[in-house]
C-alpha cells in the first residue's frame, strides 16, 4: 500500500488536513484550486455561508470537470481519426513512392531503347548516305 501523505491546508478560512498517496505539493495545488473557487464565490455573494459556498464550488469544479471530460473525448477522437488519416497517408505514400519507381525505371528502360534507336537511325542514315553518295554531315540529326 502506497504511503499516505497528511497535507495541513486552509480552504475559505478553515484548517483541514488532507490525506493521500499524492506528494504533498499536489495537495496543496488542490486545495489551492478549491480555495480560490470558494473565495470567488463567497466574494460575489457575501451572504452565502461556508457550507453553501461549498456547496456551489462543488458544483462548479463538477461542471468543469464533465466539460473538460467531454472535450478530452471530443480530442480523443479527433486524434483517432487523425492516425487513420496519417496510416491512410502513409500507405498512399507508398503506394507512389512504389509507382515513381516503376515509372523511372520503365523511363530508364525507354532511355535505353531511345539511344538504341538514335544509334541504329544513325547508321541507317550513314548507309543511305554512303549509296546515295551524300556526306554523312549534312543528313544526321539528334533527337532528344
Amino acid at each position: 500500500m502506497a504511503d499516505r501523505n497528511r497535507v495541513y491546508v486552509r480552504i475559505a478560512g478553515n484548517e483541514y488536513i488532507l490525506c493521500g498517496s499524492e506528494p504533498p505539493e499536489y495537495i496543496q495545488k488542490v486545495a489551492l484550486y478549491v480555495d480560490q473557487k470558494t473565495t470567488e464565490i463567497m466574494k460575489a455573494n457575501h451572504t452565502l455561508s461556508t457550507s453553501m459556498a461549498s456547496v456551489l464550488t462543488a458544483v462548479n469544479v463538477a461542471d468543469e470537470m464533465f466539460k473538460n471530460k467531454e472535450q478530452k473525448e471530443s480530442l480523443q477522437q479527433e486524434l483517432e481519426q487523425a492516425r487513420k488519416m496519417i496510416q491512410e497517408l502513409k500507405k498512399e505514400k507508398s503506394e507512389l513512392t512504389q509507382q515513381l519507381r516503376k515509372s523511372n525505371e520503365e523511363n530508364r528502360q525507354l532511355v535505353i531503347e531511345l539511344t538504341k534507336r538514335e544509334a541504329e537511325l544513325s547508321e541507317v542514315r550513314n548507309s543511305l548516305a554512303k549509296a546515295t553518295g551524300e556526306t554523312s554531315k549534312t543528313r544526321l540529326h539528334n533527337i532528344k
